[in-house]
């Protein structure tokens, strides 16, 4: 691994983070802003929202963004000059109107860099659901399809992954069909589907004494728009966590860039598209999912095992023992849900120095 004299993996980047933003915890541009800056990039945040906390709580307060709020932002930065970004990072986004003022500044930084291949990088995250129900509104999953043609790389779930290609994952070959349809039907260079579930993953086999499994697919496009896929399995981690899909995102920003540049004359590619020849396995989208899933193992990991009582333990409400009842199952719920924030400030080492475990096999 290359690195800087300033000892980050990644040259000088300047990032567009656009995003949810909490008070307190950590999604949305909360963590994607530490992420990206605790690995060396400049990044600007554009927040989609002003919430107090995140929704798996529940309950909160707060606002969205509207689109010309969007746009006026964006505009505010153009008349000072500081529109001058390497890469752009596209999450949750509130509402059609919304995510179209977001793809309007995504189409106008590619435009701009159009004369300098592989100035500019658009990763689009697609938040529209996962586990087979949307969470946001009908009407901008059709937006998602009109932009997903513009994005250099999307990170989408297997449920999303599933919206955006019409096809449904069942198991392997279905994977393969979908990621070849999103490659041939959008154009898109880079695909990592972040979470796939299938039947033969040991957590669906009762009778299975292996540990619980995921995987992460991806692949990079050759000229003719075919897949080169490659999948990564790794084990779960019998708790849910809010915010893993937002650094996930984060995280692939930062080492896409690293593998870029540590890969010869790569940086001056469109879209940081490998010649034909290259293997799955040696596609720098590889190498940086790789690093990816060991930061994101190492947090995930720490996160569990600091959790201890904490989400288990005796609740207190407005400072007294609380009773039985809804206000008790409600005091719980809230202790589990902050028990459960990703752990990251503490752990900075699992950012920038994790140990790779999990490999790149060929689909």
């Amino acid at each position: 691994m290359i690195m800087n004299d300033k000892g980050a993996p990644v040259p000088e980047t300047r990032v567009l983070a656009v995003a949810s933003h909490v008070v307190s915890g950590y999604v949305g541009n909360k963590i994607a802003v530490f992420v990206m800056q605790s690995l060396g990039c400049d990044v600007a945040a554009l927040n989609t929202v002003q919430f107090s906390n995140h929704t798996g709580y529940g309950q909160w307060t707060g606002t969205k963004t509207t689109a010309q709020e969007i746009s006026d932002l964006f505009r505010g930065l153009k008349q000072s000059y500081l529109d001058d970004f390497d890469m752009m990072l596209s999450g949750y986004v509130p509402g059609a109107e919304a995510l179209e003022a977001v793809g309007a500044i995504a189409k106008e930084l590619k435009a701009k860099a159009k004369a300098r291949p592989g100035s500019f990088f658009w990763v689009l995250d697609p938040v529209m659901g996962d586990n087979g129900t949307l969470y946001v509104a009908q009407d901008v999953v059709p937006v998602y399809r009109s932009l997903v043609p513009y994005a250099d790389l999307i990170l989408p779930n297997q449920f999303e992954a599933e919206l955006l290609s019409e096809v449904k994952i069942q198991d392997m070959p279905s994977l393969a069909r979908a990621i070849q349809v999103l490659h041939e039907r959008y154009g898109v260079p880079h695909i990592v589907i972040t979470s796939v579930s299938l039947p033969q993953h040991p957590q669906q086999d009762p009778t299975a004494t292996t540990p619980r499994s995921l995987s992460v697919v991806g692949s990079t496009m050759t000229s003719s728009r075919r897949a080169r896929a490659f999948q990564i399995v790794f084990p779960a981690i019998d708790c849910y966590f809010s915010g893993t899909g937002d650094m996930f995102a984060a995280l692939t920003v930062v080492r896409m860039r690293e593998a870029v540049w540590n890969t010869r004359h790569l940086g001056g590619a469109e879209a940081w598209r490998s010649a034909d020849d290259v293997d799955a396995l040696e596609l720098p989208l590889a190498r940086a999912v790789e690093r990816v899933l060991a930061s994101m193992h190492e947090v995930l990991t720490r996160t569990r095992a600091a959790m201890g009582e904490g989400a288990a333990g005796g609740v207190v409400v407005n400072g007294a023992g609380a009773g039985v009842g809804e206000e008790k199952k409600k005091a719980a719920r809230l202790v589990r849900s902050k028990a459960t924030e990703l752990r990251l400030v503490r752990h900075l080492d699992s950012l920038r120095f994790p140990k790779v475990q999990f490999r790149a096999v060929r689909v």
